[in-house]
């Protein structure tokens, strides 16, 4: 599978010696011999919630973080200088993207749910596969139509990356449906951002009701995400192997993580033991979509688009933060004394001048006055796109502006962008200052995603 990000980087936490940090990356190819010889192996993966991530501190995560710690103590087994390091090397890109970092010598190893396919056979070597038979399945939200069979996704609408190979899948299916005169199926595109686990969790939260996943993946998840439901009898594709992608000619690489692989692929106990170690206290979306949070929002929809449309900001965001607030609830108050809808405080409504604030109009008045507040005093004059500009006013109504502007100038010195949010400084704000501020920023996006499908597709399925 294949994922479009945002911008390529390769920088990282200077805490961990695992992490690469330069962003000119050394050149250098050879087999596992000259490895050891430098005692570095480079090995190239996407950022994500399930390969990796860094946590609070720097701390690494992920299951493919793990994997390739425990290679390295193979590795270190079988030779005497025992110092040999594993380097990570991750890259916000399309799994096929890695494939020329990794000729160019840039990297040794592909760690990335990589399929192997014929195409990608002709470029690079593959070890054993780390997963065999993957199969491509429907995932349903809990209140998601019943599928008795693939033709039953004709006319219905699934959610998915339009970068993966579900979505290629999806499209063979939907022309073969319209062969037999039967409706296609409605393909919505998930933001190039949204990881297979991001549109699960939507799935897990009602958000969305049908979408795609690789069996396993899916599995994986299910652990955490307890509501979705994982159609196994419905299959897109099967008989798909999954494995770690090296340079040809590298025989003693390809020994080395064979034999890892054939101990630590998945379904072996190393592998299902992981889950619950890293992701268990993480917290999640909710349902902003059930049927009495759609009434608030319906409700309120005049009034956001008022004030939206006056401040000059999207209008399913600002509503989408107001439901991060106070599920659109404007009896709501917090234990500090913010006030309804967007949790106002009392001196921040009198600042902002737009009257009681304990009045609903007023107070989504105040909340999206302020986000426009925020925006012209930070933002306005930067480089950014005006997505990017909300994004960050949200994390800075969040965290402060002012530790977001810290965390915007620590993410230009390790190499990433610093006008962009998804994939680049949010990734220093989970370092530095936790997962709260990247949720809540997470969520509020893909509150509005869930709210722009339902404006798109008024009527239930």
């Amino acid at each position: 599978m294949g994922l479009l990000h945002l911008t390529p980087l390769n920088a990282a936490s200077p805490e961990s010696e695992h992490i690469t940090i330069q962003s000119e990356r050394i050149v250098w190819k050879g087999d596992l011999d000259s490895m050891v010889k430098r005692r570095i192996v480079r090995v190239l993966l996407p950022y994500n919630k399930t390969l990796y991530f860094l946590d609070k501190d720097g701390q690494q995560r992920g299951l493919m973080y793990d994997m390739m710690i425990a290679f390295e103590q193979d590795l270190n087994k079988q030779n005497a200088t025992k110092h040999l390091k594993i380097q990570f090397i991750f890259l916000p890109t399309p799994r096929d993207r890695l494939i020329p970092e990794l000729l160019a010598g840039k990297g040794d190893i592909i760690a990335a749910d990589m399929t192997v396919t014929p195409d990608r056979q002709k470029l690079i070597d593959f070890s054993i596969p780390l997963a065999s038979g993957v199969k491509e399945v429907i995932v349903t939200s809990a209140n998601g139509p019943k599928l008795n069979s693939l033709e039953d996704l004709s006319g219905k609408v699934v959610f998915v990356n339009p970068s993966t190979s579900y979505a290629e899948s999806l499209k063979i299916l939907s022309a073969d449906l319209v062969k037999q005169k039967k409706a296609p199926i409605i393909l919505k595109d998930a933001p190039g951002t949204f990881e297979t686990e991001d549109i699960l969790e939507m799935a897990n939260a009602n958000l969305v009701q049908i979408t795609a996943s690789d069996l396993y993946l899916a599995t994986f998840w299910k652990g955490i995400f307890q509501n979705i439901q994982i159609q196994e009898n419905l299959v897109l594709h099967k008989d798909g192997e999954i494995a770690f992608g090296f340079r040809k000619n590298s025989p003693e690489l390809k020994k080395a993580l064979d034999s890892f692989t054939e101990k630590n692929k998945i379904g072996s106990s190393f592998g299902n033991q992981k889950l619950q170690t890293y992701l268990k206290s993480v917290k999640w979306v909710k349902n902003a979509t059930n049927p009495a949070d759609l009434k608030k929002f319906h409700t309120l929809t005049k009034v956001f688009q008022k004030y939206s449309d006056q401040y000059r900001i999207d209008w399913l965001l600002m509503t989408a933060q107001g439901y991060q607030e106070s599920r659109l609830d404007q009896d709501k108050k917090s234990k500090v004394g913010a006030i309804g809808v967007m949790q106002i405080m009392p001196a921040t409504g009198k600042e902002l001048k737009v009257g009681d604030i304990n009045n609903v109009d007023n107070n989504i008045n105040a909340g999206i006055k302020y986000i426009r507040y925020l925006i012209e005093q930070y933002y306005s004059k930067e480089p950014m796109t005006d997505l990017n500009k909300v994004l960050f006013a949200f994390a800075a109504y969040n965290a402060g502006p002012s530790r977001i502007q810290q965390l915007r100038v620590e993410a230009e010195k390790r190499g990433l962008n610093p006008n962009i949010w998804f994939d680049n400084v949010e990734r220093i704000a989970a370092e530095r200052i936790g997962s709260e501020t990247v949720q809540y920023v997470s969520n509020i996006y893909k509150y509005s995603v869930a709210y722009k499908l339902v404006m798109e597709l008024p009527q239930k399925q």
